[in-house]
């Protein structure tokens, strides 16, 4: 069967592009100082106030887009039109396996976790749980993959409406990334997790206020990029999830270059890590002042320990100026690339305590 091409209802505007790769170009952006914005005139200013913020935020956002693509307008969005595939029923939820559409005829495949009738009330938390790197997609989350990944399930047993849809090119999502009517996978991925945001939102069931995100390892970056653009998004957990580029196997950035990813980190900036167009650092902090907790163990392979403790220090000066030091919370399990247990269990508190 030939797979199904990724076809959104939208090009690449390249001389949009063109222009705000040379704006951006021209201002010293210092991606570790997240106190300082480039005004109007290309001059470094400081960021003392949280309209100042607001200035540096946007310029982060450009350069995610730099390094992406643009994120493509959102103001004429076709119907969900939601389709469910499959029932079925357990003591305390039902899961649906659903589809829905992403834009033109493309559909987003997902799992969709729904509180039992007793329980049954309106105004309830939701959670887009995001799958880690697995052939299974989001069938990784719901107690299909490894143990430590079932956070889906897990927080659908804990009460939560939960959408878990699968990425470009996992789980029943074949995507053909030569097809260029996107920039990359990672935007794409921000696009299709936004409209999975949009789905929820559209639930009587759910709370429109209080929707948080999940994710580990792939998931994880993922729940940073979406959080960053969509500001619906009220509670962040990332587990494995990033570290500085520089820090990134030693500045070998390659492995974030495939088309699932962002080839322009190769095309573009020529695996330079200094010539990416943000880091991290700026990521996070993008994010505040809302909750965010982080899980970053000790000896994770895939990102180091080294380039995570100094952008969540960066981030923290963010949240502190604007007036939310508590709603930063990270913690270092002695362990490798992995969700264990008591994480999971301080994950989930988290979110009670950020969305209840």
């Amino acid at each position: 069967m030939r797979p199904r091409v990724c076809h959104p209802r939208w090009q690449v505007n390249w001389l949009a592009m063109a222009l705000l790769v040379i704006c951006c170009a021209a201002a010293p952006v210092d991606h570790h100082n997240l106190l300082q914005f480039i005004d109007a005139q290309r001059n470094p200013q400081p960021v003392r106030t949280a309209a100042d913020w607001q200035q540096r935020r946007a310029q982060i956002l450009a350069g995610m887009q730099q390094a992406m693509g643009k994120l493509p307008d959102r103001t004429h969005l076709p119907p969900l039109d939601v389709k469910v595939l499959a029932t079925e029923t357990s003591e305390n939820f039902t899961r649906q396996r659903i589809s829905f559409v992403a834009s033109g005829t493309e559909r987003i495949p997902a799992y969709l976790f729904l509180p039992k009738s007793s329980d049954h009330i309106k105004g309830r938390p939701a959670i887009l749980a995001l799958h880690p790197t697995s052939p299974l997609g989001k069938g990784e989350i719901v107690g299909q993959g490894k143990q430590d990944r079932a956070y889906g399930l897990e927080l659908a047993e804990r009460g939560y409406v939960v959408l878990c849809p699968d990425y470009p090119s996992f789980g029943d999502y074949p995507c053909d990334f030569t097809d260029r009517h996107f920039a990359s996978g990672s935007i794409k991925g921000i696009f299709n997790h936004m409209r999975c945001v949009d789905l929820l939102q559209s639930l009587v069931l759910v709370d429109p206020k209080r929707i948080g995100v999940i994710g580990h390892s792939l998931g994880g970056h993922n729940a940073l990029f979406v959080a960053a653009f969509d500001t619906r998004i009220k509670a962040v957990v990332c587990s494995c999830g990033f570290t500085r580029f520089a820090n990134y196997y030693g500045g070998k950035i390659a492995g974030w270059t495939s088309p699932r990813y962002m080839p322009r980190l190769r095309d573009v900036y020529h695996l330079d890590p200094a010539q990416v167009p943000f880091d991290f650092d700026e990521v996070l902090a993008a994010i505040a002042p809302r909750s965010l907790f982080c899980n970053a163990p000790l000896h994770d392979d895939n990102f180091a320990i080294v380039g995570v403790k100094p952008a969540m220090a960066e981030a923290r000066k963010v949240y502190e100026l604007l007036g939310a030091p508590n709603a930063l919370t990270t913690v270092h399990p002695d362990c490798a690339h992995d969700f264990p247990p008591e994480i999971r269990k301080q994950a989930y508190e988290f979110l009670d305590a950020a969305l209840r």
